[in-house]
């Protein structure tokens, strides 16, 4: 299967486009987008990788042209390492990542990674005879290492880095103040928030949830594209922080730390069976 097949998108306009694996029948499908800026482009997660990515990116027309024979920067952001958000970030040449959860995607650490992938999820295979429990991210060397407060830059827009951890230790959500667009990453969604999965922290969860009521407060967010499921405003995010904050007493913590204690002894186990 070519990744023309592998890929669809979708644009939003203002040089956005919101781009999906079609065949990756999952609710931890992630979202990806690409943000197109002056001077370069930004690719804000990559998808499981098993089909590049990169190439579907050129061979639809998606990349600005470039001015001259050198070829346009192109830079691959994971908002975190989760392998539905990783995998993909192998077929790039520029990736930047958060410091906290560099060394584990510079290893291939797939416990850490949260690799967890099954047949099922996937309705057309990407090609004959693959399976899923072969799935793993591979080793990348970031080019990039990200912290609070860094700027990336495409040219006419800028995008600001927010460790927001709870999610992952690493994850970031990337702020652009001039239009008032959070991309969220894992941090915040339509949905359930996981918080129980190795490196998981609930007090960090709180904490970035209290940022994420600040900037709807200062109204520095109208648009939200998040990591997973639809495109949401204000009003919904700031509901979704402030219900997890309500939510996240004694008894959650305990449950999400019995969780957390299940999901690594089944990490461990299924990251032996497949290496062994």
């Amino acid at each position: 299967m070519s990744a023309l097949e592998w890929f669809a998108h979708k644009p939003l306009g203002g040089g956005i486009f919101w781009i999906q694996e079609r065949f990756y029948e999952s609710g931890n499908r992630a979202n990806i987008w690409l943000v197109r800026g002056s001077q370069r482009d930004v690719v804000i997660d990559a998808g499981l990788g098993l089909r590049s990515l990169a190439d579907y990116l050129r061979d639809a027309g998606l990349l600005a042209p470039a001015e001259g024979s050198d070829p346009r920067p192109l830079l691959a952001v994971a908002t975190h390492v989760h392998f539905d958000h990783s995998g993909g970030l192998q077929h790039f040449e520029e990736v930047a990542v958060h410091s906290a959860e560099a060394p584990a995607l510079l290893r291939g650490d797939n416990y850490e990674a949260v690799t967890w992938l099954w047949d099922r999820e996937v309705s057309r295979p990407p090609r004959p005879g693959w399976r899923a429990r072969q799935f793993r991210v591979p080793p990348v060397r970031p080019t990039r290492l990200l912290q609070e407060g860094d700027v990336i830059s495409l040219g006419d827009r800028q995008l600001t880095v927010m460790h927001m951890p709870g999610h992952s230790r690493g994850s970031i959500c990337l702020h652009d103040k001039d239009r008032k667009i959070l991309f969220s990453g894992d941090v915040v969604y339509d949905g359930s928030m996981i918080d129980w999965l190795p490196y998981s922290r609930v007090s960090d969860y709180i904490a970035s949830c209290q940022r994420l009521m600040e900037l709807v407060d200062r109204g520095l967010v109208e648009k939200v594209l998040p990591g997973h499921f639809n495109i949401f405003g204000a009003e919904t995010l700031y509901r979704l922080a402030s219900n997890y904050i309500s939510q996240a007493g004694v008894c959650h913590k305990i449950s999400a730390c019995a969780m957390r204690s299940i999901a690594s002894i089944a990490l461990r186990m299924t990251n032996s069976r497949v290496t062994s």
